[in-house]
């Protein structure tokens, strides 16, 4: 049997197979509110065979968006289109995951495709964006403002609260943005971290904010249902975060209960020289999950794009989970046709069978 599509149990969640759909922004919002649009993308993947299909940077608070169209979570009003989603995906068989966010210092912009551009707080749409400093991201972007402690201690509690929806909204995973320079990202890199308090300083210190976030959203969220932490294992800079930190972190996450680590990387400062090619992240992913010894699931993620390609990190044990983004988009039926490439059994929908 294909490795790539042997199923996969974590807790009470049974994934069909180890393909995920990686959370990818689409600023097709209003407000934060779904719409019938995000019915059909998500619900494509799901028909198209995905294991687990995760909605893209959800914001927990109005001013964690990273743009204007991002979907949000922030309200009870959000809960009723998100359920339209969750209960469309689990009938074509796949797992209904949400990544949780806040943006911090890289949010208030307007974005559209490949175009984006930032908002001052001035500006129709803007917002004032925090940051754990009052370090800009870029020269073009925001000052952000320096969080207080009641700062944070309220935008844990916003995490606690979003977690709450997405059980109400019938989501079965959910994923903590920790990576690509946003707010949880910006508190672990010493990069834009600078307070000089307890949440700044040494790694332990930097990591808190996150600590205490899982800490509360374990509280709400139930125990037989998984949680990952999406990381970004290196900041691709000498005086950033980096691999070993990343396997420091990932023991940690271990040791309070999380189920899956997703490995990425970069986002934290704009001038980082990344070397981008066919699975450039996998190495990250596949020194934590050796140094981990399979304490927690391992996620890889970028430029995975052919169904040898990824059936061969898990042959090798360098992941336990593929996240598929760009691949996905272009094709939302890749699950169907690597099932069919690698020998295995086809999760196609039943009206679909006879073109299979």
């Amino acid at each position: 049997m294909s490795k790539l599509f042997s199923p996969l149990t974590v807790k009470s969640v049974t994934f069909r197979n180890r393909i995920i759909t990686s959370p990818m922004c689409m600023y097709m919002a209003q407000d934060g509110f779904a719409s019938d649009w995000h019915l059909v993308h998500y619900g494509s993947r799901a028909m198209g065979g995905a294991g687990a299909v995760m909605l893209e940077a959800t914001a927990v608070r109005a001013d964690g968006r990273i743009g204007v169209g991002d979907l949000g979570i922030w309200k009870n009003e959000h809960i009723e289109m998100l359920t339209k989603i969750t209960s469309f995906i689990k009938s074509a068989g796949s797992v209904p995951a949400i990544q949780l966010a806040h943006a911090g210092r890289k949010g208030s912009t307007w974005a559209s495709g490949r175009e984006s551009r930032p908002l001052m707080p001035d500006e129709d749409d803007g917002w004032q964006v925090i940051a754990p400093s009052a370090v800009p991201f870029s020269s073009e972007m925001q000052m952000p403002r320096e969080m207080t402690l009641q700062d944070i201690e309220e935008l844990q509690q916003a995490f606690s609260d979003a977690a709450v929806r997405a059980l109400k909204a019938g989501f079965e995973m959910i994923e903590i943005h920790s990576a690509h320079g946003y707010l949880i990202n910006e508190f672990l890199s010493p990069i834009p971290n600078k307070r000089t308090d307890h949440y700044g300083g040494s790694i332990k210190n930097r990591a808190r904010f996150l600590f205490e976030i899982i800490d509360k959203v374990k509280q709400v969220w139930p125990s037989e249902l998984p949680i990952a932490v999406r990381i970004s294992a290196a900041d691709w800079m000498e005086e950033g975060w980096n691999i070993e930190d990343s396997v420091w972190l990932s023991k940690k996450l271990s040791e309070k209960g999380i189920d899956i680590v997703d490995v990425s990387s970069g986002g934290t400062v704009p001038n980082a020289k990344i070397k981008v090619g066919s699975g450039y992240q996998l190495p990250f992913a596949s020194t934590i999950k050796r140094e981990l010894k399979d304490q927690l699931l391992v996620g890889t993620v970028g430029m995975i794009t052919n169904a040898h390609q990824a059936e061969t990190i898990l042959t090798n044990d360098d992941a336990d989970l593929i996240f598929i983004g760009r691949e996905l988009l272009r094709n939302p039926y890749f699950s169907l046709e690597a099932a069919k490439e690698l020998r295995s059994e086809i999760p196609v929908p039943k009206p679909y069978e006879l073109a299979f």
